[in-house]
């Protein structure tokens, strides 16, 4: 079974849209119960604060996507965007990578994290 990969900027876009339908679930469970006014208020507020952070999570994507490294994917040959060392092509969900130390080897998204660089730095200077 081949794993399914998902391109980085997809992912939050995606996580920032959960965050308004949450935000709608909560308010409509604050009118579920009006009767209550200071638990219906909780919940207004409480589904305000998801929708309020959704926006400020789609204008860092945005700023994101705007610093990203767009490249053609070799497979699907579609423009696509990399963030870090290695992403997935946001169409065919290729395994992409621009470091050269990695081309060849098993796609794994540990090799964005801060750790495993300097895993590598400490294993390179022994």
């Amino acid at each position: 079974m081949a794993l399914n990969y998902s391109n980085k900027i997809n992912k939050i876009r995606t996580f920032a849209l959960s965050l308004i339908f949450i935000g709608f679930g909560v308010m409509y469970l604050g009118i579920l119960v009006k009767n209550v006014a200071w638990l219906m208020v909780i919940f207004f507020i409480l589904g305000l604060l998801c929708i309020v952070f959704s926006t400020v999570v789609y204008f860092w994507i945005g700023l994101l996507s705007t610093r990203a490294i767009q490249i053609i994917c070799p497979s699907c040959e579609k423009p696509t965007k990399l963030l870090g060392r290695v992403d997935a092509c946001m169409h065919c969900k290729q395994p992409l990578t621009m470091d050269k130390n990695l081309e060849g080897v098993e796609f794994d998204e540990k090799y964005n994290s801060k750790e495993y660089r300097k895993e590598l730095r400490e294993k390179d200077s022994k």
